[in-house]
């Protein structure tokens, strides 16, 4: 769990995450919104942990409210009905056949509401490095170059499978920054990436709606 100083009447608000790279990403983009003292955001190692143990989270005691950050990976639509498998079997009956690209909110009599975000953007496929791709800067010189040279390592000798192009991409690209290397997280911290960027903006959107958070 990773929390900053979270607010006594708060601390049923959890978001369920894949990872450690998806925690301290979301944790210092609420962050920049002021935002993060009210959220606990858990790793759940995995997807398959987190959906084994979703049940058990809904079940959980008192008031709560439950989000889910997971990957959209090649295929969203098989994504989506794993996940809507999971809330069937814990007695949601409102679970739409897809998600909705504003980010997916259900509340339902006697049960948590529950929110779904599909990385990057409920849409299309790819993951968290393809949402945080979306706050480099549009004006951004390196960005392109990170891409055209990750383009020519895989022409030459590729090492990692067509899916992790992005990892690639985007890390070269961190590792050209003022500090070389830094994490996604803190790569918002230092104004690398842009908090403020629509993408980031819209996911802070669909938080503030399923946690009740007032807007800063």
């Amino acid at each position: 769990m990773y929390n900053n100083t979270v607010r006594e009447s708060e601390l049923q608000n959890y978001l369920l995450v894949e990872g450690d790279d998806d925690v301290h990403l979301c944790f210092h983009l609420l962050k920049q919104y002021q935002l993060s003292g009210y959220v606990n955001i858990i790793d759940k190692k995995g997807i398959e942990k987190l959906l084994d143990e979703l049940k058990v989270e809904i079940k959980g005691s008192g008031p709560r409210r439950l989000g889910i950050v997971v990957d959209a990976d090649v295929d969203p639509l098989v994504r989506w009905v794993a996940i809507q498998n999971k809330l069937k079997e814990s007695g949601y009956n409102t679970v739409p056949d897809a998600p909705s690209s504003n980010g997916t909110i259900l509340k339902e009599d006697e049960r948590p509401p529950i929110g779904i975000w599909l990385m990057p953007d409920n849409k299309t496929y790819g993951m968290l490095e393809n949402f945080v791709s979306n706050l480099i800067p549009q004006t951004d010189l390196l960005w392109p170059i990170a891409q055209d040279i990750v383009q020519k390592v895989i022409e030459k000798d590729c090492r990692f499978r067509p899916t992790y192009k992005i990892k690639a991409e985007l890390h070269t690209w961190l590792a050209w920054q003022e500090e070389p290397g830094k994490p996604m997280g803190q790569a918002i911290t230092k104004g690398y990436l842009k908090a403020r960027a629509i993408h980031a903006q819209e996911f802070i959107s669909w938080m503030r709606q399923l946690f009740d958070l007032e807007p800063s």
